[in-house]
């Protein structure tokens, strides 16, 4: 759409063209509102027609604010068409206020949006071509979100107060609900959660090659994806370019060590910190959960058999002075592949029969990678989250079979972890706890974990705000975790990002966000 539309404050190449989230999410509303306003005057449609347009209508005007409310909070809830100076509407007094508003939206699009449009007239147009577009199941998993959101210890004590385990339960129970209803959906085969063996496809690896919708029996809802050339550098990002590549590299994207080690636990189920998990700080690659495995390099591994012996193996160590191609750069020395940390996430990177592609093994091109805003394991973490928030670990809801601690333990039997302790799981903040490590594993480098640790209200402890790398020899003879940086946070200011000042001034009514 033109200049108008670009974003002009991001000087990324790639990215310069598309609006940003604030814009972007303002113009879906607009939209969403324009064909809600206009739904009548369609012509030569039927009444399913135009019930599936006013459902996807309805839906985004509820997404597109979600976005914005994740990121600055309450917003106020624009339910018409603005037009010249009609635009003072009020900011709301809470954020479960305005969640209200988008619950009723989800509710209508829920009613209007199909189980599956391959079963309907319009979408047999496109019978089998159908994977993207909104169903009830999209619109309950985001109905679900959003009240859980608005439930959330940060949201529920409207930056006046932060109690980490203190939810809002009547909207918990309303959550559960609506997470229920996709779950039914997934007994009556809309869903599954991939097996382990069949894991990969959710992130990468279609089973017909196509190149387009990743996400197997587990999708839910998406971005449509960009170019090739852009999935493929999404695909690279944790992974330094002497692997897969032999141009000049950019920086690697590359996992903390704070993060690995708070949340990746022992192959016995217990997070690391546990007096009794095993974990040996001088072999910490040792006796891991088998997702630190399957989603992350280790040094030392093989890499591709076939590559030349300097990088057939992953070197991720550190050497002084550092030697190019082997660990992080020290800013004195031009170094163009680097790894930062001293881990490699590989969540998006193929790897097909035991190798992972490289520049001697090409095999990206046959898949491409997609961050799913919407999957069912997520559905079932948040489900265990609100329910137990709720009832407590070990009750089901009226709603659905299943209690929170059934639910987590689902995912970590597909992983083959064991159950969660007993006395874990009857202890409320203990399982909550592990509620939110499974959560940071499970979801690991899928784009939820900044909103996560704010909505919680932790993001300003120590072991969200300090940032470490894991230095280590080639010998593996000594680990020593160093700081990378520590971030600053603070409550409230720090939770919220800030208006713009422009945005606050256009009427009465519009304050900044708190410490701003």
């Amino acid at each position: 759409s033109g200049a108008n539309s670009s974003n002009v404050e991001n000087t990324n190449v790639f990215n310069r063209q598309r609006p940003g989230l604030w814009e972007g999410s303002l113009r879906g509303i607009r939209k969403a509102n324009i064909v809600i306003n206009s739904i009548d005057l369609m012509v030569d449609a039927t009444q399913e027609e135009k019930n599936v347009i006013l459902g996807q209508a309805y839906f985004f005007r509820a997404f597109f604010h979600n976005e914005i409310m994740k990121f600055w909070g309450r917003y106020p809830y624009i339910d018409k068409v603005l037009l010249g100076d009609d635009v003072q509407i009020p900011r709301p007094e809470t954020y479960k206020e305005v969640a209200l508003r988008a619950n009723e939206d989800y509710i209508k699009a829920a009613e209007l949006l199909p189980r599956n449009w391959d079963d309907m007239a319009y979408g047999r147009r496109t019978a089998g071509d159908n994977r993207g577009r909104l169903t009830k199941g999209t619109a309950y998993a985001f109905q679900g979100k959003n009240l859980l959101l608005a439930a959330s210890p940060l949201m529920h004590g409207e930056n006046k107060t932060l109690n980490k385990y203190d939810y809002d339960t009547e909207l918990c129970d309303m959550a559960v609900d609506a997470f229920a209803e996709v779950l039914k959906l997934k007994d009556q085969g809309l869903y599954a959660l991939a097996s382990w063996d069949n894991y990969d496809e959710v992130f990468w690896k279609s089973p017909d090659n196509n190149q387009v919708w990743p996400g197997s029996t587990e999708y839910i809802f998406s971005a449509t994806g960009g170019s090739k050339v852009q999935a493929t550098r999404f695909m690279f990002s944790g992974v330094p370019r002497a692997i897969h590549s032999t141009s000049a590299g950019y920086e690697v994207i590359s996992p903390t060590h704070n993060f690995i080690h708070n949340n990746f636990g022992m192959a016995n189920g217990l997070a690391l910190d546990h007096p009794e998990s095993g974990y040996d700080p001088t072999k910490p690659f040792d006796n891991r959960d088998p997702r630190f495995y399957r989603w992350h390099i280790i040094d030392g591994q093989v890499i591709d058999p076939g590559a030349d012996p300097e990088h057939r193996t992953a070197a991720l160590w550190f050497e002084s002075p550092v030697k190019k191609g082997i660990h992080r750069s020290t800013g004195a020395e031009n170094i163009k592949i680097v790894n930062n940390t001293g881990y490699m996430h590989t969540k998006f990177y193929p790897k097909i029969d035991g190798v992972y592609h490289t520049r001697w093994n090409q095999i990206v091109g046959n898949h491409v990678g997609v961050r799913m805003h919407m999957r069912l394991t997520d559905v079932y973490l948040m489900y265990a989250e609100a329910l137990h928030a709720s009832k407590g670990a070990q009750t089901a809801p009226a709603s659905y079979a299943l209690t929170a601690a059934d639910a987590i333990n689902t995912l970590r039997s597909r992983a083959g972890v064991p159950d969660v302790r007993n006395d874990i799981v009857t202890n409320s903040n203990k399982f909550m706890d592990e509620l939110r490590r499974e959560r940071a594993v499970e979801l690991s480098y899928e784009a939820h974990r900044w909103v996560d640790i704010r909505r919680w209200g932790v993001a300003h402890e120590d072991k969200y705000r300090i940032k470490t790398a894991l230095n280590f020899p080639k010998d593996h003879s000594s680990f020593t975790p160093v700081v990378l940086v520590e971030r600053i946070c603070e409550f409230p200011m720090h939770y919220w990002l800030p208006f713009k000042a422009i945005e606050t001034q256009i009427y009465e009514g519009f304050p900044q966000n708190p410490g701003w």
